[in-house]
């Protein structure tokens, strides 16, 4: 790869990392969240905790985790309380401030599907399930998408509505009577995308580098719409594409794989 190159992953991976604040708490989700969350702690936002649902408060991994069960979670973390505490005290209690998710499908209003393709009962697809993301998206004072943009991804109606995001739209989510924020952003690999203040509908807020309109039109299964501020993504440093790639070196090392996945 040549010198200041990057991949499109990587790109979604650092864009979606910079959203961490520090000093965030904020509840992991495995995969994509866990690769950005632990990328922001090395990079800007070493006091962040992290929280997954298995139990781990703090948990600062050398190496990304291959589940919520991994023992580099414990091993690392600052303590290790019950799943039902993570869930009751913590999350439902309102003490989350960032829920981390990624998502098979989303619509217009950041609603997730990671339940089935297809009729739920005759399901084309059998999907990995809720976890503890319905919980995490209905209770955490803000929550991050991190996923890949396609029509078979972003879709104009879902299949099933695993995890809420806006629902219909407009105030749907308050008369509801969901008690979180809801979603602040949407970080894919051709675009960042935040909800209307009025609608709800996520809109096209910065475009990352060499990304056009069109491509972004073409793999949208709505009429997307951008905002009148829409800005170019600032492209990765030098900084984050290394911290990245140690971090997935390290990572493939550890789980015996030539390479790992952002």
């Amino acid at each position: 790869m040549k010198p200041g190159s990057y991949t499109s992953d990587e790109m979604m991976t650092i864009a979606a990392a910079r959203m961490l604040r520090n000093g965030a708490i904020c509840f992991v989700g495995i995969g994509l969240p866990s690769a950005a969350a632990n990328l922001a702690r090395l990079l800007h936002a070493p006091d962040a905790v992290l929280i997954y649902e298995s139990g781990p408060i703090g948990a600062k991994p050398p190496v990304l985790p291959l589940s919520i069960g991994d023992g580099i979670l414990a091993e690392t973390a600052d303590t290790v309380v019950s799943t039902p505490e993570i869930f009751r005290y913590w999350l439902q209690g309102g003490r989350v401030d960032v829920g981390f998710l990624g998502a098979a499908q989303l619509d217009r209003y950041a609603n997730i599907n990671t339940t089935v393709i297809g009729d739920y009962r005759r399901p084309k697809v059998r999907l990995p399930g809720a976890g503890g993301a319905p919980e995490i998206s209905t209770s955490a004072k803000e929550v991050l998408i991190i996923v890949k943009q396609s029509r078979r991804s972003f879709v104009d109606k879902l299949d099933f509505i695993t995890s809420a995001g806006f629902l219909t739209g407009g105030n749907a989510r308050e008369r509801a009577g969901i008690t979180g924020g809801g979603p602040v952003a949407v970080i894919t690999d051709l675009c960042i995308l935040r909800p209307e203040p009025e609608s709800r509908e996520l809109i096209v807020s910065s475009m990352h580098p060499r990304i056009s309109r069109e491509q972004i039109r073409l793999e949208t299964g709505w009429e997307i719409r951008f905002d009148a501020e829409c800005v170019e993504t600032a492209p990765p440093t030098a900084d984050e594409l290394d911290a990245l790639r140690d971090l997935q070196a390290r990572t493939a090392a550890a789980h015996g794989h030539a390479e790992s996945a952002a």
